[in-house]
């Protein structure tokens, strides 16, 4: 699998071709902690008309776990690493919670980024609470109770089998203490408030209404900061609002792109 290089930190990343204009894709950036399984929802829906990159953040999966802490310019720095290694020069970026910071510094801070989408996302780190996603993945009866905060009571009880794979997924690939401890510090060391109007990207904010890691009145303020911001509420969905309103979620989602994608056939 193909790995790409800052400052002689390794991220591994996964490519899926798709039919995308040459130097375009999807690249997910992701949540505090949360193994590449989070992107798997969407990932379904994009790869095929789009190409798609799934980088695993600094300290999960197959990348390397350099000392922390972390913070959002470092790990943008990393998507930086990939996008150039894969030759991309329009990422349409989309980030969950600590990804969705780490997509907005990027886009602070490049010209690379296309547009972003940002779900469960504050415009500061102290609107976010990163102890409602960790669960400590050597303790199975931690990582499913950790759901009861992160997936709404409704999805938990209509999607038993999908809420046992979710555990299974989590055990096995979410980052354990330490790398978590980096991450929740590049969380707390967030603060885009006063640099919303630099970023002009088209921006679609996504935001489960039911949130309890980051409260929707956090996703509207970052919209309305944003020059070319759009509000989606998903209702009834908790932080994991790409997981169990999927199928709304990619709706919006592949609209979004197909409007600010390029087409390739054009």
């Amino acid at each position: 699998m193909p790995h790409a290089s800052n400052g002689g930190v390794s991220i591994r990343y996964e490519v899926d071709e798709g039919r995308s204009a040459d130097g375009e894709a999807v690249v997910f950036c992701g949540d505090v902690g949360l193994g590449a399984w989070q992107f798997g929802w969407q990932h379904a829906a994009l790869a095929g008309p789009h190409a798609v990159v799934t980088p695993e953040t600094r300290g999960v999966g197959r990348s390397d776990a350099p000392p922390g802490p972390y913070s959002a310019e470092t790990l943008a720095a990393d998507l930086e690493a990939v996008c150039a290694a894969e030759g991309i020069r329009n990422a349409h970026l989309v980030g969950y919670g600590l990804g969705g910071m780490v997509a907005l510094a990027y886009g602070l801070g490049s010209s690379r980024p296309a547009s972003l989408t940002l779900v469960g996302t504050p415009p500061t780190g102290d609107a976010y609470n990163p102890a409602g996603v960790w669960a400590d993945p050597s303790d199975p009866a931690a990582v499913r109770g950790s759901l009861a905060g992160l997936l709404s009571e409704r999805f938990r009880r209509e999607h038993a089998d999908a809420l046992s794979r979710i555990v299974e997924w989590r055990l096995a690939e979410d980052a354990d203490r330490e790398t978590f401890e980096a991450h929740r510090a590049a969380v707390e060391g967030f603060d885009a408030a006063d640099r919303l109007h630099e970023a002009t990207l088209p921006t679609l904010v996504v935001h489960g209404c039911e949130d309890a890691v980051c409260p929707r009145s956090a996703g509207e303020t970052l919209a309305e900061g944003l020059p070319r911001g759009e509000f989606h509420a998903v209702e009834g969905a908790r932080h994991l609002a790409g997981v169990e309103a999927s199928a709304e979620v990619n709706d919006r989602l592949v609209g979004w792109l197909a409007e600010h994608a390029s087409d390739p056939d054009a």
